[in-house]
C-alpha cells in the first residue's frame, strides 16, 4: 500500500461517504443472488477428508477404533473460503471470505455463505472500477463459538477520500439450526424503545465522562439518533449479553468509529422470551 492510502488508512476523518449498506440477514433469507460466485471451494478440506479416509481403510486398527467412536454431530465451524490480495498504483484490496461448515440446515448454510460471497464480489468491482486512491480490507472474527450458539463478525474498512468502517453480524443457534434476528429474541417490539432509551442513556453518560466522547442525541443535532431499527445489527457475546453495533458515521462523527453498547439484561429481562441466548 502505497503512503497515500497509508495515510487514509490512519486519518479517519468526519466526512460522511454516501453508501448503501445490505442487510446480511435480509440478504441470506430473501433472496438468492443471482450472480455466479467468483471462487471455488478450497480443495484442502477434501484433500484431508480423503487422506483421513485411506488411513481407515488401509488400517484395520484405525477402522475398529472408528467403529468404537459414537456417532456425533457435525462440528459446526467458520472457515476462510477464499482471500483476495492485489496491489494497483493507487489502490490496493485484501478480502476474506468467511464460510460456515458443518450445518446440516444446508439451504440456511448456503444461503449465508452466498451472502459472504456476495459481499466479497461487491467488494472486489468496486475496487476493478475505482480509478482513484482506494483502499479496501474485509476480515472476520468469530466472536462467540459454544456448543449453542455462533456468532461472527464481518468487518470492512474503505479508505478513500476519509477512513470508513461497517461491521455486519450473523448470530446462528447452533443445536437448532436456526439464524437469530433481534426480533425473534423478544415477545413484542416494545424492545426498541427499552433498548433505544438505555442506549441513549449510556451515550450521555459517556460524554459527561469523557468531553472527547460525541453521540448525536441533542436536540441541536441535525439527525439525532431516536431509536435502533427494529432489525439492527447485534451480536451475543461470551457471557450471553446482548450488544447492539452501530455502524461508523450512524450515531456519532467518524473520528469515534464503529461503536456498540452492551445492554443489561436487567432492563429488558421482561421483554425476552427466554433465557436461552440472553442470560
Amino acid at each position: 500500500m502505497n503512503e497515500h492510502l497509508k495515510e487514509l488508512r490512519k486519518e479517519y476523518k468526519d466526512v460522511p461517504i454516501p453508501r448503501e449498506l445490505d442487510d446480511i440477514v435480509a440478504k441470506s433469507l430473501n433472496k438468492k443472488s443471482k450472480k455466479k460466485p467468483l471462487f471455488m471451494w478450497p480443495a484442502s478440506a477434501a484433500a484431508a477428508a480423503a487422506i483421513f479416509t485411506a488411513a481407515v481403510n488401509f488400517s484395520p486398527t484405525a477402522a475398529e477404533a472408528m467403529a468404537k467412536i459414537p456417532v456425533v454431530k457435525q462440528i459446526v465451524e467458520v472457515i476462510t473460503f477464499n482471500e483476495i490480495q492485489e496491489e494497483r498504483e493507487n489502490s490496493s484490496i485484501d478480502v476474506k471470505t468467511p464460510a460456515i461448515n458443518g450445518l446440516e440446515n444446508k439451504a440456511l448454510e448456503s444461503n449465508l455463505n452466498q451472502s459472504y460471497i456476495d459481499e466479497s464480489q461487491k467488494l472486489f468491482e468496486e475496487y476493478t472500477d475505482s480509478s482513484g486512491h482506494l483502499a479496501i480490507e474485509s476480515d472476520y472474527t468469530v466472536i462467540m463459538d459454544t456448543k449453542e450458539l455462533l456468532s461472527i463478525r464481518l468487518s470492512i474498512f474503505k479508505a478513500q477520500a476519509s477512513g470508513y468502517n461497517e461491521n455486519q453480524y450473523v448470530t446462528i443457534d447452533k443445536e437448532n439450526e436456526a439464524l437469530l434476528t433481534l426480533p425473534s429474541l423478544f415477545k413484542n417490539d416494545q424492545y426498541i424503545t427499552v433498548i433505544s432509551e438505555n442506549i441513549k442513556e449510556q451515550m450521555q453518560q459517556q460524554m459527561n465522562a469523557d468531553s472527547n466522547k460525541i453521540y448525536w442525541i441533542g436536540k441541536d443535532e441535525l439527525e439525532p439518533f431516536t431509536s435502533i431499527a427494529a432489525d439492527q445489527q447485534f451480536y451475543l457475546n461470551k457471557d450471553h449479553q446482548l450488544v447492539i453495533s452501530f455502524n461508523e458515521y450512524e450515531v456519532a462523527p467518524g473520528y469515534m468509529g464503529a461503536v456498540e453498547f452492551e445492554i443489561p439484561t436487567e432492563v429488558m429481562k421482561d421483554l425476552l422470551v427466554g433465557n436461552r441466548y440472553i442470560k
